[in-house]
């Protein structure tokens, strides 16, 4: 029996032994295609999951249910998929403006939300050490830096190294932190977890420590045990970032003005030594 208006075969009624089988589109749901972006999301998954030293093009393949080879059609090698980690990370760090008046408020607002950034996936800092931001897609960042930098005044040598010194800073401090949550984690739990590590409990053993040394071979180490290891993590961040700051502004043209270009760094320092005086920010 033919369709008379295609004048082509019809198409027979299903057997009844077909009848019974599940369509093919009904066999499971459809698996969302292949992506750079779901292996560079995939890969942070492994990341966070077992760490740098676990991530491997193998891993990302198993947690993509593909095989490994399926990878490369979007990644050329590790080193790319860790380029791509990278570049994923300053997605969410805004370019500073360069405001001559605001300058030292600037680089600390961009060194915080970097090192919350870096916080976010575990090791994240030993991949950020290994790469350097001169992409297109990151010149951006390096160019907002030294924008920052060179509108306040700083000298251009300075202004140059300035914007690796804050990066180099940030990633340190970071991975530090990375080590000793390692190092904090509970037993079974290999490192895994993204919990921020008991720093009072830390800095409270390092403080008593310090304090019962002999005073005559260690005299400063004593007088100081109490502020030598702070509690908070973001305290001490934020002084370090706070001696670069104000480090820098002493190549400032006007070296008399402070770290805020109003006063001098010692008619803002507060008692505590941590330049949270009424001059600074």
């Amino acid at each position: 029996m033919s369709d008379p208006a295609a004048d082509t075969p019809a198409s027979p009624p299903p057997s009844p032994w077909e009848r019974k089988r599940r369509a093919r589109s009904q066999s499971g749901p459809v698996r969302a295609p292949l992506s750079r972006e779901r292996v560079v999301d995939a890969a942070f998954e492994v990341l966070d999951r077992q760490g740098f030293d676990g991530l491997s093009m193998r891993q990302v393949a198993a947690e993509l249910g593909v095989t490994v080879s399926a990878l490369y059609a979007h990644v050329s090698s590790k080193d790319d998929l860790l380029e791509l980690m990278y570049t994923r990370m300053f997605d969410g760090l805004d370019v500073p403006r360069p405001d001559p008046d605001r300058w030292q408020e600037e680089i600390r607002d961009y060194a915080r939300s970097g090192r919350r950034l870096l916080l976010a996936h575990r090791d994240m800092a030993r991949i950020s050490m290994a790469h350097v931001p001169f992409t297109a897609e990151l010149l951006p960042h390096v160019e907002g830096l030294l924008a920052v930098f060179r509108s306040a005044g700083l000298p251009d040598r300075i202004a140059a190294e300035a914007s690796d010194l804050i990066s180099t800073y940030i990633d340190g401090f970071v991975l530090e932190e990375d080590m000793w949550r390692d190092r904090a984690a509970g037993p079974g739990d290999s490192g895994t977890s993204l919990a921020r590590p008991d720093w009072r409990e830390m800095a409270g053993e390092m403080q008593d420590y310090f304090a019962s040394l002999p005073e005559e071979d260690f005299p400063h180490l004593r007088a100081l045990a109490r502020v030598m290891v702070t509690d908070s993590s973001d305290e001490r961040f934020d002084i370090g970032l706070e001696i670069i700051l104000r480090g820098l502004a002493s190549y400032l043209p006007d070296r008399k003005a402070g770290p805020d270009g109003t006063a001098a760094p010692d008619a803002t320092a507060a008692p505590d030594g941590t330049g949270r005086g009424s001059g600074t920010s």
